[in-house]
């Protein structure tokens, strides 16, 4: 399919909007030609996945960028930085590294970026609507956006994601186009308790089994008895995307194109059908710890990003509690939702306990952890299944309730009674 451009779209990348234009358009017209798109579509904002640094090449591309005169012409976040620009000596960072990723965190903000580096722009003020169509990169936001919001939005790689924010245009493809966001595969459970579909370790697992099974694939939840909430969306759609490639959910009856089992299929039928069984949810849990044993050095919520609300949860769980000395709590958020927390009291409750509450970065990708730090608790799929790869760590799951009992103790501890086969 031939690419036809817009007078604007030439313009652009004729070069008359300035050097740094023509560079972002001239990538973006290549990515569309290669993808097969018939034109562009302009975006309404834009989420910045390559604002992380991850070695000079990234730190050159975007201080080049700035040489060139970039700006963003559409609002636009920013994801998680290398570096908690304020805190990042508290941790094992070397202070080479620290200096680029603040560095490259200069050169976004110097586009006109916005500083929200968090992986939940959602929990900001700039919150798409349904219909939007974005550009975002980070896969979990990207899930949510699609899923939750109905948003449009395709998987923008690091690099090609700020050339749509400096061009506010896009290929028209995949799930910018209505007919590409139809369901795929359909999703039932099978004799799951009420127990189990209350909880929110329910979600991460589920999202972790249903993941490996349906790839890139759009899967759509269906007569179940429950209404996630939008954290518990999160967790699921972050599992989705890790172990598998999810760009778009559909959960009928709650989210936005799902209102009905027919509106999400059109008039296809399904291309699988998956039952779910409490003896695939126990595997799929048992998946997401790589250690057996019961020592513990280190706790992780916030991957992605504790919102207020579970912040506001955790503090009930640890309050008048302490954690153990030989051991680290960590959560990371987003500096909007800190802020809030610091405002309502919560962080004072979490520093008492023994907590330490990280902005900016995410431990995936960013060196913090010392190297006495082994083995890992968290509350997060999408964490646990990359922890062994990316950070050569051991790495327990569980719920948030066991997590913190666990810190408190000083060894893992779990509750198996709500996952009896």
């Amino acid at each position: 399919m031939k690419l036809k451009l817009s007078e604007p779209d030439s313009s652009k990348l004729a070069g008359e909007s300035g050097r740094a234009v023509q560079v972002a358009m001239s990538i973006m017209v290549r990515m569309a030609r290669i993808q097969g798109a018939s034109h562009l579509l302009s975006i309404v904002s834009s989420h910045i996945d390559s604002a992380l640094y991850i070695g000079q090449s990234t730190l050159d591309y975007a201080e080049n960028l700035v040489d060139l005169g970039a700006k963003v012409s559409v609002p636009t976040t920013l994801n998680v930085a290398g570096v908690d620009h304020q805190n990042w000596d508290r941790w094992a960072v070397p202070p080479e590294w620290a200096h680029k990723a603040r560095r490259q965190m200069l050169a976004y903000r110097a586009m006109g970026c916005k500083p929200t580096w968090t992986c939940a722009p959602y929990q900001t003020e700039e919150r798409p609507s349904y219909g939007d169509q974005i550009a975002w990169g980070e896969s979990s936001a990207i899930v949510f956006a699609n899923s939750v919001l109905g948003a449009r939005s395709e998987r923008y790689p690091d690099l090609l994601d700020i050339c749509a924010a400096i061009t506010g245009r896009v290929p028209a493809i995949g799930l910018h186009l209505a007919e590409n966001r139809v369901g795929q595969v359909l999703v039932r459970l099978k004799s799951i308790s009420v127990e189990l579909l209350g909880s929110d370790e329910f979600y991460p697992v589920l999202g972790h089994h249903i993941g490996k099974l349906v790839g890139s694939r759009v899967a759509v939840f269906d007569a179940i008895d429950a209404t996630p909430s939008e954290d518990q969306f999160k967790a699921l759609g972050a599992a989705m995307a890790s172990s598998g490639a999810a760009a778009l959910f559909h959960w009928v009856g709650v989210t936005p194109e799902a209102t009905t089992l027919q509106d999400t299929f059109g008039t296809k039928d399904p291309e699988t059908v998956i039952d779910v069984s409490m003896s695939d949810l126990v595997q799929a849990r048992n998946e997401l710890s790589s250690s057996s044993s019961n020592e513990l050095d280190m706790v992780v919520l916030g991957s992605p990003h504790f919102s207020l609300n579970e912040l506001k949860a955790l503090v009930p769980l640890i309050k008048g509690r302490s954690c153990d000395s030989d051991l680290r709590f960590l959560i990371t958020t987003g500096r909007g939702v800190r802020l809030l927390a610091e405002e309502m009291g919560l962080i004072e409750e979490l520093t008492a306990f023994g907590a330490e509450v990280t902005v900016d970065t995410c431990i995936l990708t960013t060196p913090m952890l010392p190297p006495e730090t082994r083995t890992i608790m968290t509350n997060s799929a999408k964490y646990a299944y990359y922890t062994p790869g990316l950070l050569s760590r051991e790495v327990v799951f569980g719920s948030t309730e066991e997590c913190v009992e666990s810190a408190v103790i000083g060894k893992v501890l779990r509750d198996d009674r709500l996952w009896s086969v």
